[in-house]
């Protein structure tokens, strides 16, 4: 096996859970050249990764199809011997059925399915977590143990997140994509209000948190937290977060963020359960969620932009003090 081509061109959380399958065909062909495909956007993740040959990036936004033409010319050219297809779209599909690649994987659900040489079920909602599912695809050329993911920021990675570091602090990352696995603002600010003041809190997330992250601080009146949304990178904000006493996350980004660098966290599931199989991986970690029994939870895998039912009871029904108790 020379040349290895992995497609997962979704969000930052997917995009992490691929990672074992690039650690396992690493660990198994030490020699390989491993190339790894994902959206415009994600390739910052792999900055200075020690096991990738090369990033290729798809730009969706702009161009996308043109783009998608100039990616399909470039793979076929460079005649892969394998490609891992973790996603079930159509695009990907195609990308992989006319790769020329002798070995085509990916899962039986993708439209292009039948041009594949290994295919398997990818079954949500039975508690088997995604990189088992992931790594399935390849276990008959590898082996059936499980891989954690892996990220690796760099010494200046290091450096940037150093400059924060002087003794114990905690990390929040409070937002979320989806409105339904956001736990709400006054139970945050809840949360904040019970850290001691001498430790600092770190607020995490995207340029577009930013809002939501000042409006946290501001009503919560701890003199010691500060809002890093949009200063740094996802690297760095990892990097971070392996110092952390804790980190708590939405299930969100964040919290495979903090798995990728084995790092403490606490993930708070709302509208999503653990079930799906996208639940925290870190040696130090926990979930929480609603004790209640609700009829209308999970309502969707991915959450929704408002609740269906109007009263969001899954978010605001989680006690806090399960937090503190996190501390």
């Amino acid at each position: 096996m020379k040349k290895i081509l992995i497609i997962q061109t979704a969000s930052i959380g997917d995009v992490i859970l691929a990672t074992p399958v690039l650690e396992k065909l690493h660990h198994h062909f030490p020699d390989a050249r491993i190339d790894f495909l994902v959206k415009k956007g994600m390739e910052n993740l792999f900055l200075g990764h020690p096991f990738l040959h090369d990033v290729l990036t798809w730009d969706k936004k702009s161009h996308k199809y043109r783009n998608f033409s100039k990616l399909m010319t470039g793979i076929r050219h460079t005649r892969y011997d394998m490609v891992v297809n973790l996603q079930r779209f159509f695009m990907t599909g195609l990308l992989t059925a006319c790769s020329r690649a002798g070995m085509r994987l990916g899962f039986d659900k993708n439209p292009w399915s039948f041009c594949f040489t290994r295919k398997i079920p990818h079954e949500i909602g039975t508690g088997i977590h995604e990189i088992k599912r992931n790594l399935s695809l390849i276990s008959e050329i590898t082996d059936d143990l499980e891989t954690m993911p892996g990220l690796y920021p760099t010494p200046s990675d290091e450096a940037v997140s150093g400059q924060f570091v002087n003794g114990i602090f905690y990390t929040i990352s409070p937002a979320s994509l989806w409105f339904t696995k956001q736990y709400p603002v006054e139970k945050w600010i809840e949360l904040i209000c019970r850290i001691p003041h001498e430790y600092p809190v770190f607020l995490l997330g995207a340029p577009d948190d930013q809002a939501l992250c000042q409006e946290i601080i501001n009503r919560a009146g701890h003199p010691g937290t500060i809002n890093l949304t949009g200063k740094l990178t996802l690297l760095q904000s990892a990097a971070l977060m392996k110092q952390s006493k804790m980190n708590f996350t939405n299930d969100s980004a964040p919290m495979h963020l903090a798995s990728a660098v084995n790092a403490p966290v606490t993930a708070i599931y709302c509208s999503t359960v653990p079930e799906f199989g996208f639940g925290p991986l870190a040696t130090n970690s926990s979930v929480v969620e609603i004790t209640e029994k609700l009829a209308c939870r999970p309502c969707g895998l991915h959450g929704f932009k408002t609740c269906p039912e109007k009263h969001f009871r899954c978010g605001f029904g989680i006690d806090a003090g399960k937090l503190v108790e996190r501390l």
